[in-house]
């Protein structure tokens, strides 16, 4: 197959909503159709042993919440589809956001029961702002919840959308009779019973037909025809040009527990969501068709396999192809590396790869070369934009609860801190360890994966800091920056990359500090050079 065919046959998205609004189950069930998992776990059902396949971290089968970002892969319909999974819970949205940049497209799931909530907006936000095309799955229809309208108005008002409905309920919660498909115009009727793998579709030409009584009643057959003309006078048609552009977004309806409503979506899907798309770098912008390779490293995970210590380095390919065993450039590190074992994934499988394709995502094992952000090419110079690092709002000391594993402990910190869970600050006048985070979750994350996966021990002391900014002088040997070293010596540490933080108490703090030395520039978010 050409080189063009199989950038077109690419579909690479990622999975956002809230907690709990039934993202992975999704993903379980999207898998179940690309024939690539035999039967899906529920997340919280704790009776199917199997757990769900995304969530491969101890922490994640415990608390069914996923806290990282899992890649997973299927072809369907001779489509080549890559889903990232990521974390809702708001304390891991900085692993959703850099998970972003290596979108093409975006499903966003929606609870019917609870409608648009506070982290799938912020989400959004993003979304909208990369202008990255959305498809929205209003979920969990076999629950009671809000009117399909009222909830497509909702997303329009909070969420700043356009929508047209693509699949429309047939009655709601305990009166859910199924799915009309408007995309293909055919009925999917539901038995409620999630066991049997696929429902069975009723074609329907047309909806006036006196067989649409006899198959839903008289009554809801009354209702759809109403709601479909009022869909038709209200939303505006479907274009997928405009979806493309970000200007409209399609709605499907479904239970994705039940598997009801998602082939719907899958089968559209397929059809509509873009390929590759180009990408945006610092020196130009970089088109999936081009021959030379470039990628970027959007996440690391250390210990995907406890046993043998190992970290991935995940790498989104943006243009030309990466082979196995050729070498390529390390644009920060100035030199060339090659990989004997590149790897894909398929569902929760591993596979090690000759060749992929722009779209892809690839894991490389890394030795520590890697940092997120990184640039893989042929030889040109060049990054990637828009993978920053934020600013911690939870700061605490850590401390070794087992003093004969200081080294474990160490390299654990170490290696965590490269995956970007949180990042490490080592105070200048006494060189105590402090770690930083965007949400308190994670102190237990990184607790639970050094004790399990280091076997090291620590123990968390409160560090009274509001946030950590970091420091840039206009020139690093005038009197003002001396000062500001001299008097700030308690706040002042270094980060993973040597760069000298301040860590301020307040915002008063930083206001007055600022004041006081207006040549010392202190900065929020280091966009990692």
């Amino acid at each position: 197959m050409s080189f063009l065919k199989e950038i077109q046959r690419r579909r690479t998205f990622g999975i956002i909503s809230h907690p709990d609004a039934g993202k992975t189950t999704l993903t379980e069930k999207l898998l179940l159709f690309g024939g690539a998992i035999q039967e899906a776990g529920a997340v919280k059902n704790n009776k199917i042993k199997k757990g769900a396949t995304s969530d491969f971290m101890e922490i994640e089968r415990q608390r069914g919440i996923s806290v990282s970002t899992s890649v997973l892969a299927f072809n369907y319909k001779d489509k080549k589809i890559n889903i990232l999974d990521t974390p809702g819970h708001k304390d891991f949205a900085e692993d959703t956001f850099r998970t972003l940049t290596a979108v093409d497209s975006v499903i966003v799931v929606i609870d019917v029961a609870k409608g648009v909530e506070e982290q799938t907006e912020k989400l959004v936000a993003v979304c909208r702002m990369r202008k990255i095309p959305i498809i929205v799955f209003i979920n969990k229809l076999d629950r009671e919840g809000h009117d399909a309208f009222d909830l497509m108005d909702e997303v329009e008002q909070k969420l700043g959308l356009t929508v047209t409905p693509l699949s429309f309920p047939i009655g709601m919660g305990y009166d859910f009779q199924g799915i009309y498909n408007l995309w293909e115009q055919n009925i999917n009727l539901f038995s409620g019973d999630s066991r049997k793998n696929i429902e069975e579709t009723i074609a329907f030409e047309d909806v006036q037909s006196p067989e649409l009584e006899k198959i839903i009643g008289q009554k809801p057959a009354d209702r759809l025809r109403e709601e479909l003309e009022l869909i038709d006078e209200v939303y505006p048609k479907f274009n997928q040009q405009d979806y493309l552009d970000g200007k409209l977004q399609p709605v499907f309806f479904g239970s994705a527990l039940n598997n009801f409503g998602v082939r719907e979506l899958l089968d559209c899907f397929v059809a509509i969501a873009p390929s590759p798309r180009a990408k945006e770098s610092e020196t130009r912008l970089v088109d999936p068709k081009e021959e030379k390779l470039s990628g970027f490293v959007f996440k690391i995970h250390a210990n995907m396999d406890p046993k043998h210590r190992d970290r991935l380095a995940f790498i989104k390919i943006v243009s030309g192809t990466f082979e196995r065993n050729k070498p390529y450039y390390h644009v920060r590190q100035k030199k060339n590396l090659k990989f004997s074992s590149p790897n894909a994934f398929f569902a929760e499988k591993k596979e090690i790869v000759d060749i992929s394709y722009p779209g892809d995502i690839v894991g490389l094992h890394d030795t520590g070369n890697f940092k997120i952000g990184d640039t893989l090419t042929e030889g040109e110079i060049m990054n990637f934009k828009g993978i920053p690092s934020f600013s911690p709002e939870h700061f605490r000391y850590i401390n070794n609860a087992d003093p004969m594993k200081a080294k474990q402990l160490d390299k654990g910190v170490d290696q965590l801190m490269d995956e970007g869970v949180a990042q490490l600050f080592t105070l200048e006048m006494n060189n105590r360890k402090v770690i930083g985070t965007v949400g308190a979750l994670q102190y237990e994350v990184i607790q639970y994966r050094l004790e399990h996966e280091y076997g090291a021990k620590c123990t968390y002391e409160n560090f009274p800091v509001h946030k950590a900014c970091w420091v840039k002088p206009d020139d690093a040997k005038n009197e003002e920056f001396k000062e500001f070293k001299r008097i700030k010596q308690k706040f002042l540490a270094k980060d993973k990359y040597d760069q000298l933080v301040f860590l301020a108490d307040s915002d008063f703090t930083i206001q007055m500090t600022q004041n006081k030395y207006p040549s010392v520039k202190l900065f929020f978010t280091s966009e990692l050079e």
